[in-house]
């Protein structure tokens, strides 16, 4: 027996439409979805996500005459809280992604502007925040050095990179983000 049968059970007498069921759920996690939608964007933006969610759960769109909940993708794996947490967060995702697409391009016009003289101090600058990056880097752990070789030296992909070092995308876009604080 799963240690997630009750939230599959509960999943699945919601699938089916069980009134009961639907109370109990809309009860116990509603609050649960509030949070995390407050934690993903503080403006409430995205809380209508997760009150729209709830007619996917529900089963509003049909095929073939029938309802069709989104529950039927919960297969117990985790708790019910985690998938819910995991199915708001990538539509909040979704819908960033979705936005950033309609943006309009910056002008042209706000392209920074260049000098007629170059600045002569330019070469010991850089010469100054290579040497500085260097040393941080070479502080680094080998596997850190490693990792940013991968994505900004190779041009490997996130996935890539987590391949050639044993972890998960995630982790390695962890790792990474950590090494560019410590930068």
């Amino acid at each position: 027996m799963s240690a997630y049968s009750a939230d599959l059970e509960l999943a699945r007498l919601c699938a089916e439409g069980d009134e009961p069921a639907w109370e109990r759920f809309v009860r116990e996690y509603r609050p649960l979805l509030y949070r995390v939608a407050d934690a993903l964007d503080r403006t409430q933006g995205a809380r209508e996500i997760a009150d729209s969610l709830y007619a996917d759960l529900y089963g509003i769109g049909t095929s073939g005459g029938e309802r069709q909940s989104l529950f039927r993708y919960y297969q117990g794996r985790s708790s019910l809280a985690t998938w819910l947490r995991a199915v708001l967060a990538q539509r909040y995702v979704d819908r960033v992604r979705a936005q950033k697409k309609a943006e309009p391009l910056p002008d042209e016009e706000a392209a920074p502007v260049r000098r007629d003289e170059p600045d002569p101090d330019h070469p010991r600058y850089v010469a100054l925040v290579r040497a500085a990056l260097g040393r941080v880097v070479a502080r680094m752990t080998a596997r850190d050095r490693l990792r940013l070789a991968c994505y900004y030296v190779q041009g490997l992909t996130l996935a890539e990179t987590g391949r050639v070092l044993h972890e998960s995308e995630a982790t390695a876009s962890r790792q990474l983000a950590r090494s560019r604080r410590a930068m």
